[in-house]
């Protein structure tokens, strides 16, 4: 009898260690799973972080140039206004001779 509960014994002490070793096993299944999704997340962070500074440095360049054509515009404006002065200016100064 005592065989009996010795050899019950040592097998459920294999069994409950089958058990665990089975348990560590799916821990650590998920542990590198879980490492393999945040290495993923990060990744996409990164991605995503460059695709932002990218569309960040495209839209500084098309407001750049924006400016500049308005700036252009503004400046060309300006001369016709200052044509438009002077040539005024010169009809005022012959009626002035007149």
């Amino acid at each position: 009898m005592r065989k009996i509960i010795i050899a019950s014994m040592a097998a459920a002490a294999f069994s409950l260690a089958a058990c665990s070793e089975k348990t560590q096993d799916a821990a650590g299944e998920t542990a590198d799973s879980m490492a393999d999704d945040a290495a993923a997340a990060g990744d996409a962070m990164a991605e995503g972080a460059a695709d932002a500074a990218d569309a960040t440095a495209d839209a500084a360049a098309e407001a750049g140039n924006a400016v500049e054509g308005t700036v252009n515009a503004a400046g060309d404006a300006a001369d016709k206004a200052g044509d438009k002065i002077a040539e005024e200016t010169k009809k005022a100064e012959a009626n002035d001779k007149q």
